[in-house]
Order: structure tokens, then sequence, then C-alpha cells
């Protein structure tokens, strides 16, 4: 809306915001479903995958949401795309994939015709976080 004047083709992640009284009792019901995030910090560090957790890890989580609630957030997994990674000199590999669109703002709003799609370059993992072993390709559109 911002940037277009026009309405989205794709809605937000939904997050939750664990200071909320009705958020944080979603997030304590469903940590085995959503990613933790601690608010303030980045790169992937600070998180839950509640689907790959194990209860001793959700009941920490649930410690530490309880105790500072509004140091996290909580989305739903998401589920990413997959891409053809060179993984080793022999071997082409699908990997899970993020598109980081870019706008810039000066005179004119101009939004980029590509981005930069970030890679998990771990089998199987849904974090792109470069801090994470992560990776990254830049994406341009070269057609309209």
């Amino acid at each position: 809306r911002y940037y277009l004047d026009q309405e989205p083709i794709l809605d937000n992640v939904p997050t939750y915001l664990a200071w909320k009284p009705e958020d944080q009792a979603f997030i304590l019901e469903n940590l085995e479903k959503l990613v933790v995030k601690a608010a303030n910090e980045s790169g992937g560090y600070g998180m839950l995958m509640g689907p790959s957790s194990t209860s001793a890890e959700r009941a920490e989580f649930a410690k530490r949401i309880r105790a500072t609630p509004r140091n996290y957030i909580a989305q739903p997994v998401v589920s990413l795309s997959r891409h053809p990674t060179i993984c080793d000199e022999t071997s082409i590999e699908g990997r899970h994939v993020d598109l980081r669109p870019f706008i810039l703002y000066g005179e004119n709003i101009e939004i980029i015709p590509g981005g930069l799609t970030r890679v998990a370059l771990k089998k199987g993992s849904l974090v792109v976080n470069s801090s994470q072993g992560g990776g990254s390709k830049d994406t341009w559109v070269l057609y309209r």
C-alpha cells in the first residue's frame, strides 16, 4: 500500500507478540507448531523451531516467555520454496530459499527488479541466515 498505492497480493506472515496476554496464551499452547524468535536478536540466534524442537527446549522457551514476554515474538512456520543449489563440486541438490526484495526511496520510489535470495545450505534446514550457515544469491528479473 505504502509504496505502490495498491492492495498487497500476499498477506504478511501472522506475528504473535508474547507480551499480549491473548497472543502469549496462543504461543504457549502451540510452541510445537511455531517459530519463536527473540525480539532483540538477529541472525537466527535465540530461536526455537517448534516442529523440530524437543519437549525440553519447548519447556525452556515457555519459561523464558513467561519471565520476559516483551523479548519474544512467534510466527507460523513458513513453507519456503526450494531451489537447485550446487552443494559440492559434483552435486546439485534442492535447498530452501527466501527472497528479500529491495525498494529505493529518493525523489521517486523504485522497486528493484530482483533482490537477494537467501539459501539454507544445510540439507533440510529452513534457517537461511548467513550467521547460521546460510548463503545468498543475487536474483534478477530479466523480462517483464
